[in-house]
């Protein structure tokens, strides 16, 4: 048997919690039980491995470095912070161990952490070797073999760890940490601190970084279909697209703070908000990837004891679109008599088997109409297009109402999912004064015929949206019995966000055409699309 222990400690992070494992008694068996891990225990493991995997040849290059310049007192400082660091890893990896129930995953992690344990005396002794003779190149090529080999082993013991570690926990924690180091990377810009800015940026690309190629190694092990393509696509996103903008926009960051005596509080204001927009995309960027990796139906359903992890992680992160939970507010005891722990999504959680996989139908469905919308969408910028923000935002609390019939995301309480509804109803009503703004510089033709009709759907199905969210709520405080609706609930939810996301994107397609192929009524070659 093993007992666990929790304690905080001093480490880099003040937040870190340091986990250890203490042999009561002999067991027969190499598997370890870990049914009976809390929550907690949970995310400290899980959290330990996201801050100890990520940059983890900075040591050794540091270490190097100060070898090839010939300093021999920086290469016995290196050295140390580089043997704690061996040793930081070897720890974490035994930690994670005592996390799984994978005997064979398990022996390759011991297998590959003494390995490292055994190489890096050797690493450190190459160093001091090249230390004393900078300029023998035997010396030089002995302590690159040694490198590579130490890359070798750190990379194999990365994998193992991350083969035994569970890819729901390691995105949760990730995405925490991301927001947090974003939130440090935009106070270090609101303090015009330049060095900050770049460490805490660094940060940040490597979280990303680790989370690109966890995933990717996580989809190699299925085949090749809608949930992998969808996966890989969210993950090509943040690669591709929102990491080397988020690059782009540090180091214009970082030049305009060092140049203090040139730049002007306008541009730097910009500079500012331009960076808080990076941001903000690498942190829904992962989000997007981890609702993609959680949205396969071969996942459990989140259990009792996993609500307090997720429920931590949501509200720090604070991603609901439409502003805090309601929960958060004095509960309304009438509503929900005997409840005060997130009655509603609660109930999700408990439907029948039979009812989920109805609910992850209709979810793919949902899922389909999303990349529909994102391939007409997001072609676009929405600097200074109130209509592409506004068909952002309405997809952005769609998915929020999709993820809570499945259990899931920021909206805890039927209350909140009336609240979304509001939101998405008000929005509609502004894209709707957008849109017919567009028609009504249009001269008489089939695109502006088919933009009135497509905001007329808007309206319809927003007004549906609304009325389904509060007939669902009133059936179960009438019924007295939460489970009583579930499903109908469940499946008449997402099938009115899908019918309104279709009329968005058939709005989105009507107004280009009518604010670009078409004069307007004054001779102008183009209308102007808001």
């Amino acid at each position: 048997m093993y007992v666990y222990l929790c304690a905080a400690t001093s480490d880099q992070k003040q937040t870190s919690t340091s986990v250890k494992m203490y042999r009561e008694s002999s067991s027969s068996s190499e598997s370890i039980e870990c049914s009976y891990l809390t929550p907690i225990l949970r995310k400290a493991v899980v959290d330990h491995v996201s801050d100890t995997f990520v940059a983890t040849n900075v040591p050794l290059f540091a270490l190097i470095d100060a070898a090839r310049r010939g300093n021999t007192q920086l290469v016995e400082e290196t050295a140390q912070i580089f043997m704690e660091h061996a040793r930081n890893l070897i720890e974490v990896a035994n930690v994670a161990c005592s996390m799984s129930d994978q005997v064979e995953g398990i022996k390759l992690v011991r297998l590959a952490a003494m390995q490292i344990q055994h190489l890096s005396p050797q690493v450190v002794n190459a160093a001091r070797i090249l230390a004393a003779r900078s300029t023998s190149k035997v010396a030089l090529e002995n302590m690159d073999i040694f490198r590579d080999t130490w890359e070798k082993y750190v990379r194999l013991l990365t994998e193992a760890v991350d083969e035994i570690t569970t890819i729901e926990d390691f995105l949760a924690v990730s995405e925490n940490h991301i927001l947090e180091d974003i939130n440090l990377c935009i106070q270090a810009m609101v303090e015009r601190y330049p060095d900050r800015v770049d460490r805490t940026a660094g940060a940040i690309r490597g979280r990303s970084g680790r989370v690109i190629d966890v995933v990717t190694s996580e989809m190699e092990k299925y085949e090749p279909g809608e949930y992998t393509d969808s996966v890989m696509e969210s993950v090509r996103i943040l690669r591709d697209q929102i990491m080397p903008s988020f690059a782009e926009r540090i180091k214009i960051a970082i030049d305009t703070l060092r140049m203090k005596s040139t730049y002007d509080d306008g541009k730097y204001e910009l500079t500012e908000q331009e960076l808080i927009d990076a941001s903000s995309s690498v942190y829904h960027g992962i989000r997007d990837i981890r609702n993609s990796v959680l949205m396969n139906p071969d996942l459990e359903w989140p259990s009792d004891d996993e609500e307090g992890l997720n429920d931590e992680i949501y509200a720090q992160s604070q991603t609901s679109s439409h502003g805090p939970s309601s929960d958060t507010q004095q509960p309304d005891l009438e509503m929900y008599p005997g409840k005060n722990d997130n009655p509603s999504r609660d109930m999700m959680r408990r439907l029948p088997k039979e009812e989920r996989e109805q609910i992850e139908l209709q979810v793919e469905g949902f899922k389909k109409t999303k990349r529909d919308f994102e391939r007409e969408v997001l072609k676009w910028d929405d600097r200074g297009n109130d209509i592409i923000v506004l068909a952002k935002k309405m997809c952005m609390i769609m998915m929020e109402m999709t993820d809570f019939t499945r259990g899931r995301g920021p909206l805890r309480t039927t209350m909140d999912v009336i609240n979304a509804a509001k939101m998405i109803s008000e929005c509609g009503s502004k894209l709707n004064k957008l849109a017919k703004d567009i028609a009504a510089q249009c001269v008489e033709s089939q695109s502006k015929s088919d933009l009135v009709a497509y905001v007329d759907r808007i309206t319809l199905y927003c007004h549906q949206l609304d009325i389904t969210s509060k007939v669902k709520a009133d059936v179960q405080n009438i019924s007295g019995e939460l489970i009583v609706s579930g499903l109908d609930s469940a499946t008449s939810l997402i099938t009115a966000a899908k019918n309104l996301m279709n009329a968005v994107v058939l709005t989105v397609k009507a107004s280009y055409i009518a604010s670009t192929k078409y004069r307007n009524k004054s001779g102008n070659k183009e209308v102007k699309l808001i």
